[in-house]
C-alpha cells in the first residue's frame, strides 16, 4: 500500500511539473475577412495549426488565439490562416487561395506599403449585392431591397 501511495505521489508531482512547463500564450493577430463563413474558416485554420482556442472578431478584424508555446507559435498559426485565403499581420495569402474565397468573403487587400488592392466589386442593383442576394436566396433568406445584408453571417457556405 505504501508503494502505491509513493507511485501516486510521484505521478501527480510529474503531472504538475509537466503542466507548469507548458506555457500558454494568448495573442491578438490582425486577420482580414468579412463574414461568418470567414470566421469559421479562420478559427478552424488556427485550431488545426495548434491553437487551443481561437476567436475571430469580424468587426475588429482580430483573431484572438491561445496556444501552448512548446506546441505551436503565432507564425505557424498565421501561415495556416493565410493558406485558407486570409491575410494576417505577417503573412499574406497567395492570390490563388484568395481568389478561391466565396464572393462575400473577398475583402480589400492591403500590401506591405499600405496600398489597397481592391477585390473585384460584386455586381450591384438597387444597392443590393447580387452575389449576396443569390447566396442568401439560395439558402432561403431574404435580402431587403436597398439594404446590403451578409449572407454568410451564420457561416453556412462551404
Amino acid at each position: 500500500m505504501k508503494t502505491l501511495n509513493i507511485i501516486a505521489a510521484l505521478f501527480f508531482s510529474f503531472t504538475a511539473l509537466t503542466a507548469s512547463a507548458q506555457k500558454k500564450t494568448t495573442e491578438k493577430i490582425p486577420v482580414s475577412g468579412n463574414c461568418g463563413m470567414c470566421k469559421k474558416k479562420i478559427e478552424t485554420a488556427a485550431k488545426e495549426a495548434g491553437a487551443n482556442a481561437a476567436d475571430w472578431d469580424a468587426d475588429k478584424k482580430t483573431l484572438t488565439v491561445t496556444y501552448i508555446s512548446t506546441s505551436t507559435n503565432a507564425a505557424k498559426i498565421q501561415e495556416a490562416v493565410a493558406a485558407t485565403g486570409y491575410d494576417t499581420r505577417d503573412v499574406k495569402a497567395t492570390d490563388e487561395t484568395y481568389n478561391k474565397l466565396h464572393g462575400c468573403c473577398k475583402y480589400d487587400r492591403v500590401d506591405l506599403g499600405g496600398k489597397k488592392d481592391k477585390a473585384p466589386k460584386a455586381d450591384k442593383t438597387d444597392g443590393v449585392n447580387k452575389t449576396e442576394k443569390a447566396c442568401c436566396n439560395k439558402e432561403g433568406k431574404e435580402t431587403k431591397e436597398g439594404k446590403k445584408e451578409s449572407c454568410c453571417s451564420d457561416g453556412g457556405h462551404k
